[in-house]
């Protein structure tokens, strides 16, 4: 029984050498120092042809030319030099690749998105209840923890209610990896009894929370393939007494995830958790009419640090004037 023995693979090959290039420069190596013609001696090859070749392996780098003479170069170094070129090459193509294998959920979710279409109507649960909605959010989270929630929350009734029944709940969900959130909030429910308390233990649990002026509507982003609507946009959960709508819609859930973080993106920081008291312990004292010279002597500090606390506080407000920039704060909910 005849079996075929495949050739060695020749090592240079994964340089980029061909067989007659990798030749050739075995003959320089053994020669160390020869013309053209002499190498054509060599290799019978012809003087044409291995001119070419000799031109290569000189842009190659493993061979140099001095006054019509070819040297070979320590094969550690030039063949180092094309070793490390070719692993430059494997790593940037190995970078492309994770970026395919990265793309691939997002060409899955636009498959069943188009299948979601083309099937004309989508999964649609009512759910009915705080209760059931934590449910529900907790009952996806164990399956794939932790689970990216995004929830928008427009109206003081449902804030309100988060601080003082249900933020527990949530906080500790969190806490336990199993969700990881953001939420966006209206920025004058911040003055709201006991929230402040209950978002720094949200937050200090790993969540994070900003705030707007007017957040459009209720809804909420529960990982990649579910979505929380109200019976009708514009909605709050309260008013609805926790009922809405549990859509499992690759497309709607796309669409809610990009509105959310075009909100986010404008949506302000709490005021608390990224600035100094100092800033704020001024700007309540000139909200008072307290003078500069008073407002230092209560704090203990210069007068010169009052001012430049002032000079803070108004470039981060992008106020003209300190009486802009306590207006500006009071609004944002700094001075709560």
């Amino acid at each position: 029984m005849r079996t075929d023995t495949p050739a060695p693979l020749d090592p240079l090959e994964t340089l980029g050498l061909t067989p007659a290039q990798t030749s050739l420069y075995n003959a320089v190596l053994r020669l160390h120092r020869a013309t053209c013609a002499e190498l054509a001696e060599a290799t019978n090859g012809s003087p044409e042809l291995l001119d070419r070749e000799l031109a290569i392996l000189v842009r190659l780098g493993v061979v140099d030319e001095q006054g019509g003479e070819y040297l070979a170069r320590h094969p550690a170094t030039a063949l180092g030099h094309l070793v490390a070129e070719r692993l430059d090459r494997l790593a940037a193509e190995s970078r492309r690749i994770d970026t395919v294998l990265g793309s691939i959920r997002g060409f899955i979710h636009q498959y069943d998105a188009g299948r979601d279409y083309q099937a004309g109507q989508f999964p649609v649960t009512l759910v009915g209840g705080a209760d059931e909605l934590y449910e529900s959010v907790i009952g996806m989270a164990i399956q794939t923890p932790p689970m990216e929630l995004l929830s928008a929350i427009p109206d003081k009734r449902t804030v309100n209610d988060f601080a003082h029944r249900y933020a527990d709940q949530w906080i500790a969900a969190q806490r336990t990896d199993l969700l990881s959130s953001r939420f966006i909030i209206p920025v004058h429910t911040l003055g709201i009894s006991g929230l402040r308390d209950k978002l720094d233990q949200f937050e200090r649990a790993g969540a994070q929370v900003r705030t707007l002026d007017v957040v459009p509507s209720w809804f909420l982003v529960a990982g990649a393939d579910a979505a929380g609507m109200p019976a009708q946009w514009g909605g709050t959960l309260a008013e609805n007494a926790y009922n809405f709508h549990l859509v499992r819609a690759v497309v709607v859930v796309a669409a809610l995830r990009s509105f959310f973080e075009e909100l986010w993106a404008r949506a302000a920081p709490l005021p608390w958790t990224h600035r100094g008291d100092g800033v704020i312990q001024v700007l309540r004292l000139a909200g008072q009419g307290v003078s500069d010279e008073m407002i230092a002597r209560q704090l203990g500090v210069s007068v010169r640090t009052v001012r430049s606390r002032f000079a803070d506080a108004m470039a981060e407000l992008g106020a003209q004037s300190r009486f802009q920039a306590g207006v500006e704060a009071s609004r944002r909910g700094w001075l709560v």
